[in-house]
Order: C-alpha cells, then structure tokens, then sequence
C-alpha cells in the first residue's frame, strides 16, 4: 500500500491543522525559459551508474536495493534555472535495465506522487508489480527523487524525529482564537525552520515547475529523445507542467490519479473533500453488510458513528503496543485506509480494535501515511509536501474564506468531522517565506500528442471528475477505472487498465475513446 498507492498526501479540512491539502501545481507563474539555453553542461554530464547501497534510506530500501538488477546515480541540474552557472543540484536516480536489451524503446521515467513521495524507493515495487512483462522487457525503468525530495541534494530537512512527533501528537483542533494563534504560531515556527536549515534559495527553487525542468534535462542525457513517463497522483502535476513547457518532446505520458491544475486552491479543496466523503460512504457501504461492522447496521448513520468511535481519543488516547493513538492519528489511518479497497478490512478490524482499547491498526496505517520506519524515524515527505505545495499555490489570506472552506467541508465530509466546529486559521503557505512560483490555470500545450488520462471512478484523493478534467484540458484519452482507490495502471489490481497503458506505452495504441474498465476484485490483504 504504501508504495503501490503512493497517494497525494494530503488532507482537506483546514481544522486538522497539522496537516495540508495537495494544491495543485498549474501553469507556470512565467514563461519557461528556452530548453536548452545555457544548460549544455549539464546536457553533456555523464552519468556514473553504480551501486544502489549509498541511495538506501530504511531496511527495506537496503533489502530493495540489494538485488543486482538496480543501479543508480546522481545526475546534476541547476538549483536555479534563472542561474545555470550558480549553484547545482544532484537528483537521485534507480534504473532497472531493460530486460529484452534488443529490444529495448528507451527510459520510462515514473514518479509515485505527493509532494515528496521518493521515486528511487518507489521504483523496486512498481518493478515487482509490472513484473516481466512488456514495459520491463523494452523500458529501462527509472525511478527519481524529485529535487529537495529522498536522497536527492540538497534534501528539504526543516524536522528533526523529535520535531515530527511533537507535531503528530498535538492535535490542533482547538478552533477557538486562541487555538487558531497557536496553531498559526506553528506554521510560522516551520516557515522560519525551513528557511534557517534549508535555506531560501533551495526554498525558491523545489517547486513542480523546475522539476518539469530536470526531467527534461534527465531524458536527454540517458539518451531518449522525447520523455516517456508515468505519473501517478502528484506525478500527474509534474507530467502536466512538462507537457505545458516542452509539449513537442513528449512521446508517451500516461497520468493516473490526476489533479485539476484548472481548480483554484478553495476548489481543490472542497473537491478532495467530497472524495474522501465518498470513499468513506463506500467503505462503509460495504462494513454494513458484514456481521460485527462497528459502524452500525445502517450505512446513512456511518459517520456519525465514526466519530462516536474516534472523538473520545482527543482526551483519552488508548494503547497502540508500547505508544499510544490519539484523535488526530486515529482519523490519518482512516484517510490512509481510504486509498486502497484492499485496505478496507484492516481499517474495519482497526476500528473494532478501538472500540476495544486498542490503537494498534490505525497507528499502523497513520505511521504508513507519514513513512515512519520501525526505528521511529522519518522520510522528509512529512516536511517536503508543504515546502513544495508552498511554492506550487496560491496563498490564503482571507480569513473568511478560511472559515467558509473549513464550513463547507464539514457539510460535504461529515465523517471528519471532530465537533470542535469551523475554523477560520490560515494555512501553512499563508505564513511561507518565499513567493510561489506556479498560479492557477488549465494547461495549454499545443504541438502535444495524445496522452492517457487514467481516473478511477472510486478515487478518494484525487476524484474522478479531476482526470475528466484534465484530459479535456490537454485533449488527452480518458481512461475510466472501475476502481475504489487511488490510482491503478500498472499495478496489478486490473488487467485491462495495465493492458491499455502497456498497449499505449509500448506501441503509442491509444484505448478507443470512452473506453471504461470494468471493477475487478481486490486482492486479499490488509
């Protein structure tokens, strides 16, 4: 789950203050500047492939990486792309070579989403779904850490562990003035952390814009070209900003799990929300059908029970092994659950164990969400995803429009709903220290060929209606899932969808308009 439905990490009610919504990444706030101006250095790198060991970040990276079919390597890029003679940056890369080399098209470059989902350790399970077939035969597959992301260089590092877990432990849901002002407080203490141990010129410089930049830099230099890419949730934003600046090197880009660029930052919002309140009526469409739901017999009554179940958590946490689950941890493992059907009974044994005084599944699936590993350490995903959604999106300033989003979304989402009421607290961009460098807008990229817009009619984080959208936007092939989850080609989960982005990557055979693939079965797990 945590690599195979890598989601856009993000939650929509702004009352969770701890936590953010993925804001779309658009159009870039100004022109691109021409490709390949002053980049012949770093279009002329060589890149040293090699052992993956030095690239490991957690146990299973190091098991992962131990296979000898992966190799990786840095390659160089400018942190500043107004300054290509300034100072660099290093993004990390993991290949799996072609395994027919005769046969081989070229690189698919993937990305699992976001922002700040790594690549490099997103890639060995990807490979492990695709398997043998086709796409591994005649693709040597890439997995990168987008800049500031993983072990890309320099990394987006603004929390220590101790830091991290304050913050997961406090559970800012106190929406009275003084709650409101220390929760602001925090944000401002994160802006000026970030902005003393990253430092603002890397701050200026991570958003969605230059990262469409570096894939350009990166597909020549292995070899290809025109980019072939995979983009799942986030990713999607990233192969929407490529097209948008270098339409006429695309060759093939196949985006699952899409975000609407076109949608303004309140939009974004209250759409996420009716997608996880949809998914959750799902989930609990199917609990009240089973003996022992601990959601009631009747699905109408879900939510309500849902938070019967969870609301004493915020002043009596239970046992979790030798931690505890509060309130805040408790609703992450739901939204967690929310992205994978196959996760649907582990999160309906979580909540009985609740009920029970127990705390062990929902900390499982919240430590899942936020990449904690066994030794209690983190990824930086919990730090990239607002350092790059705050260079990606517009600021909220308005108070009211801040009470009127955290209103509207507890009506649209009820099942959230921690019955502390609206909040008029600003958001963690509000306070940021460097100005955005995206702003709202559909994509315009003429010259681009047809591409394929995967959307899975299920999808909680990013709804169906968003990939309608954008494949309208780009004049792409929708393809529509059947599917109560978040994102779906390529893995494993349904045949015709893998067949129809292997048959479009391999042999540019777009499905035929209108195509939709039908509800497969889930795979037992959880």
């Amino acid at each position: 789950m945590r690599v195979s439905r890598r989601a856009v990490v993000a939650i929509f009610v702004p009352i969770l203050a701890g936590l953010s919504i993925a804001v779309p990444p658009v159009a870039s706030a100004a022109p691109a500047a021409p490709a390949q101006a002053g980049l012949e250095r770093f279009l002329d790198q060589q890149l040293s492939w090699g052992s993956c060991a030095d690239f490991a970040r957690t146990d299973a990276d190091r098991q992962a990486y131990a296979d000898p079919k992966f190799d990786c390597t840095y390659l160089e890029v400018p942190l500043d792309y107004a300054n290509p003679d300034g100072k660099t940056a290093r993004i990390a890369m993991l290949r799996q070579k072609a395994l027919d080399p005769a046969a081989r098209i070229g690189s698919l470059f993937t990305d699992p989403g976001g922002p700040g989902g790594s690549g490099v350790s997103f890639l060995p399970s990807l490979a492990g779904l695709i398997g043998t077939g086709e796409v591994a035969q005649k693709f040597d597959l890439i997995g990168f850490d987008p800049r500031g992301v993983g072990v890309s260089e320099p990394t987006i590092d603004c929390s220590d562990t101790k830091e991290i877990d304050a913050e997961r432990a406090d559970l800012d849901i106190d929406t009275s003035p003084e709650g409101v002002a220390q929760t602001e407080a925090e944000y401002k203490d994160f802006a000026q952390r970030c902005a003393d141990r990253v430092g603002l010129d890397v701050l200026a410089n991570v958003g969605t814009r230059d990262v469409a930049r570096d894939l350009n830099i990166a597909h020549q230099v292995v070899g290809d070209e025109k980019l072939s890419y995979v983009g799942y949730s986030y990713g999607t934003s990233i192969g929407a900003e490529y097209a948008e600046q270098f339409p006429g090197s695309v060759r093939a880009m196949v985006l699952d799990g899409a975000v609407d660029p076109s949608l303004n930052p309140v939009e974004s919002r209250l759409t996420q929300a009716r997608g996880f309140q949809r998914a959750f009526d799902n989930f609990a469409t199917a609990c009240v059908a089973q003996p022992g739901c601990p959601l009631g017999t009747d699905a109408q009554g879900a939510s309500k029970r849902l938070q019967e179940l969870l609301r004493p958590l915020i002043t009596t946490p239970v046992a979790a092994g030798d931690r505890t689950l509060g309130y805040t941890d408790a609703m992450t493992g739901v939204l967690t659950a929310l992205y994978s059907e196959s996760l649907w009974g582990f999160l309906r044994d979580g909540l009985v164990q609740v009920g029970q005084g127990n705390g062990t599944n929902l900390l499982r699936l919240a430590d899942a969400y936020y990449e904690r590993a066994p030794d209690g350490s983190y990824s930086n995903l919990l730090e990239a995803f607002p350092v790059i959604n705050c260079v990606d999106s517009d600021r909220l300033t308005d108070r009211q429009v801040a009470l009127e989003i955290s209103e509207e979304s507890l009506q649209i989402a009820p099942f959230f709903d921690a019955g502390t009421g609206p909040s008029n607290a600003l958001e963690q961009c509000s306070f940021w220290p460097v100005p955005p460098t995206s702003e709202p807008g559909p994509v315009k990229a003429p010259g681009l060929p047809t591409v394929l817009v995967v959307s899975s009619t299920g999808d909680p984080a990013t709804p169906y209606e968003d990939g309608v959208s954008l494949a309208r936007q780009m004049q792409a092939r929708l393809l529509t899932v059947e599917n109560d989850g978040h994102t779906v080609a390529l893995q494993g989960a349904n045949t015709c969808a893998d067949t129809a982005a292997t048959r479009y990557l391999v042999d540019l055979a777009l499905p035929a308009q209108d195509t939709t693939c039908s509800r497969q079965a889930p795979a037992a797990g959880g």
